[in-house]
């Protein structure tokens, strides 16, 4: 078992009013399974990526990631286990815009202290079909061609799991099918990938699905 989720949740402060973004939440996820994570805007589902993405904490409950409770650990020892353990893939790219193609993939490996950086980033880039974009700008590509090079950056650092947040949601139809294409060939190599998303038929993609609504999972 990869992940492990035990009675997480999640409250946020808005004003005068306190909104569960999780309640009580259970999800046990296997090494080298595709899954979607199903949900409508305001349904948890960002909250929950975020908690599992390590990029935020539970307020109560259990995260067992790898054999190991992260839901108590400090914001170092969660940057760590992000850097370490964990690639992301963003709806906007987050790319940075004075960088090029090959400066955006190496950044990962520059924060780990990994020496000769820049040729694991282009030969991740070459696998990915972008090895004559290497150099261009996030201007200068189209947003697949973006899309690709996040996912590159995701997967320099060598991940346990891949979390994608809507990563169709600013690409056409087309280009969209090549994304789903990409990260299905990349689970089929065993890498475990989770797809956050709102629309019914990126979802279908996925073997399984994991549907939430108003902060708890319903099927």
């Amino acid at each position: 078992m990869i992940i492990k989720l035990r009675d997480i949740s999640k409250t946020y402060d808005m004003g005068d009013t306190k909104v569960e973004a999780l309640r009580n939440v259970c999800l046990d996820i296997e090494a080298g399974e595709l899954v979607a994570v199903v949900g409508a805007s305001g349904s948890g589902k960002s909250t929950l990526m975020q908690i599992l993405g390590c990029l935020d904490r539970p307020e109560c409950g259990q995260y067992i990631l790898e054999g190991r409770d992260v839901a108590g650990l400090s914001k170092n020892s969660l940057a760590e286990v992000r850097n370490q353990r964990i690639g992301f893939v963003f709806q906007s790219f987050n790319l940075l815009p004075r960088l090029n193609a090959a400066e955006n993939v190496e950044l990962p490996l520059l924060y780990r202290g990994t020496r000769h950086p820049r040729k694991q980033a282009e030969a991740i880039l070459k696998r990915l079909g972008l090895g004559d974009r290497m150099h261009h700008r996030p201007n200068q590509l189209s947003g697949g061609q973006a899309q690709r090079v996040a996912i590159a950056r995701a997967l320099v650092t060598n991940p346990a799991i891949l979390l994608a947040d809507e990563p169709t949601g600013n690409v056409d139809t087309a280009t969209s099918q090549e994304i789903i294409a990409l990260l299905k060939d990349l689970n089929n190599e065993g890498l475990t990938v989770l797809i956050v998303t709102h629309e019914a038929d990126i979802a279908a993609n996925c073997p399984r699905q994991v549907r939430i609504r108003d902060g708890q999972i319903v099927e």
